[in-house]
């Protein structure tokens, strides 16, 4: 048996789009065409590799098919690089990372690499504990995560510690913590999640023996965002080192402990020798330990 990389390159676009419609826009045929094609792989493989919901999802079958059409398009893209042929083809690079390495240290590498390279980035913004879902279902290709643990055919680099220090404006202080900060008024102050997967608040509460139903809680699901509303005393929250330091130096922000949340950070990648996406993990790489903490 042997997988048609014609077929296998139509999946991944189907995926990539989301529709069965918007993947035939980009490929340039009907809709039935792209049905028919994947009906074929399908045919081909003896398995059903693609659940045509809205968006559409793969089977666990479609997820290796459609990781090797990107791998083949990675190595393809290296190869024409390699002897100069590459006729204005921009490679693209699907990658995960966490929303607060997005918002403070991670753009950087990449813009550095773009200067250089034919390459877009398409980020998935995630938790650091789920981005290597993605990574293991093919959606990308490299992650930044907090598993250690590399996943089968990937291999992994640590990048160093996000470290998270609770924090509340002054005025919020006053108002929430006129005794100082214990388990009774840690229980009634408002706090800022970033969504229902955020769970770094409810463990710093539970070092102090206050249970994660008891705060009343915001969630603001994006990382500025989730600065902006501690810096405005909705509630408190941890923050990163690199959006809590100036607040704490101007003395807008005060530290609720001093004991900070350490998350350590890994880069993860397939396994794949690629010119290109080892130039992204070194960069990557380069810039997680000299900004982030030393593990």
């Amino acid at each position: 048996m042997s997988i048609p990389l014609d077929l296998a390159r139509t999946l991944a676009v189907v995926v990539e789009e989301g529709t069965l419609d918007a993947a035939a826009r980009r490929l340039h045929v009907t809709p039935s065409a792209v049905s028919q094609r994947v009906r074929a792989l399908e045919d081909q493989l003896g398995r059903v590799v693609l659940v045509r919901s809205k968006p559409v999802r793969t089977t666990e079958a479609g997820d290796a098919v459609v990781r090797l059409a990107r791998q083949l398009a990675l190595l393809e893209h290296d190869a024409l690089a390699a002897i100069g042929a590459e006729g204005g083809v921009v490679a693209s690079l699907p990658l995960a990372v966490n929303a607060d390495s997005m918002g403070t240290w991670f753009l950087p590498p990449l813009a550095r690499v773009a200067e250089r390279r034919a390459v877009v980035f398409d980020l998935h913004r995630d938790d650091q504990d789920f981005t290597v879902g993605l990574l293991e279902s093919g959606t990308v290709m490299a992650a930044v995560t907090s598993r250690e643990t590399p996943l089968a055919g990937c291999r992994v680099r640590p990048l160093g510690v996000l470290r998270y220090e609770a924090v509340a404006t002054a005025g919020f202080s006053r108002r929430w913590f006129p005794e100082g900060v214990d388990a009774a008024a840690l229980a009634a102050a408002p706090v800022v999640d970033f969504d229902r997967r955020d769970d770094l608040q409810t463990q710093w509460l539970a070092r102090r023996g206050v249970a994660a139903a008891a705060p009343p809680r915001h969630r603001v699901p994006a990382s500025q965002d989730f600065a902006t509303a501690v810096e405005l005393g909705l509630g408190w929250g941890l923050l990163p080192s690199f959006q809590s330091a100036a607040g704490l130096a101007d003395g807008s922000l005060l530290h609720l402990g001093d004991d900070p949340l350490d998350v350590p950070l890994y880069w993860q990648q397939w396994n794949l020798t690629s010119d290109l996406l080892d130039d992204v993990a070194d960069e990557v790489v380069a810039e997680g330990r000299r900004v982030l903490a030393a593990g």
